[in-house]
């Protein structure tokens, strides 16, 4: 499935280049139009990120990602700066589909365990940001990507397995906006060992042959943000490449 994505600090179309707020590419795009824009060429469900939440969970923009809901017809799902079962509750009821949860799902996985247990596995989805290693140990990044985790990705599957995991996204850290092509083989290798669970690739999408190579991984799903934002190919060129599911 391919997964448009928009990112938003105070209310602005934004891009960062590897979690770097001080590296923010700001475009001049109307949110609500550019996930229009998307839905209207065929995606079945949009990725929103609240950067803004992320850094400071006091100043989520809950109001306008209620808005953005309200105005469009597919499923949402929405990360970033999610702290407590309120905050899941809040974009629940506000027509949200699935909630991204980062950082507290490494920080505090018996609180995060209990919303999967609470609102159900479809409704809660993991991201799970990976720095890899020389060894090739994928070691989850927390807070942002500013400090480690510290937890492998693979015990932190082990753990939410027990509670029916069943949406995953995964970033390799080190493409993230950086246009230099996915991991293909950190997605083949998960597809191959978790079978069970839908993933979705995050980070370093520049053209048509990464999303024909991330779907030959296998890999559920593909988030894409500043390949279409800067016009390197349109959503409806992406699904003729790999059609939604």
């Amino acid at each position: 499935m391919i997964i448009p994505a928009i990112d938003l600090i105070d209310g602005q179309v934004v891009r960062l280049f590897q979690g770097d707020y001080g590296k923010q590419t700001t475009f001049d795009l109307s949110p609500l139009a550019q996930l229009k824009s998307y839905q209207q060429q065929g995606a079945k469900l949009l990725h929103i990120v609240d950067l803004t939440g992320a850094k400071d969970p006091d100043k989520r923009q809950t109001k306008l990602i209620s808005e953005l809901v309200s105005e469009l017809e597919v499923d949402i799902q929405v990360g970033g700066g999610i702290r407590s079962e309120e905050q899941v509750k809040e974009l629940l009821d506000a027509g949200v589909k699935r909630v991204v949860i980062g950082s507290l799902a490494v920080k505090q996985p018996e609180l995060v365990k209990s919303w999967f247990e609470k609102y159900g596995s479809d409704a809660i989805c993991l991201a799970l940001d990976v720095n890899i290693d020389l060894d090739g140990n994928k070691i989850v990044a927390v807070s942002g990507w500013q400090t480690g985790g510290g937890k492998s990705l693979e015990s932190l599957v082990a753990e939410y397995s027990q509670v029916g995991l069943k949406h995953a996204l995964v970033t390799d850290i080190s493409r993230d906006g950086t246009l230099q092509g996915a991991n293909t083989q950190l997605y083949s290798e998960l597809a191959q060992s978790y079978p069970s669970i839908n993933w979705q690739a995050s980070g370093g999408i520049a053209s048509l042959d990464d999303v024909k190579a991330v779907r030959d991984s296998k890999a559920n799903g593909i988030i894409i943000g500043k390949a279409l934002l800067i016009n390197n190919f349109s959503v409806e060129e992406a699904i003729a490449c790999w059609p939604n599911a």
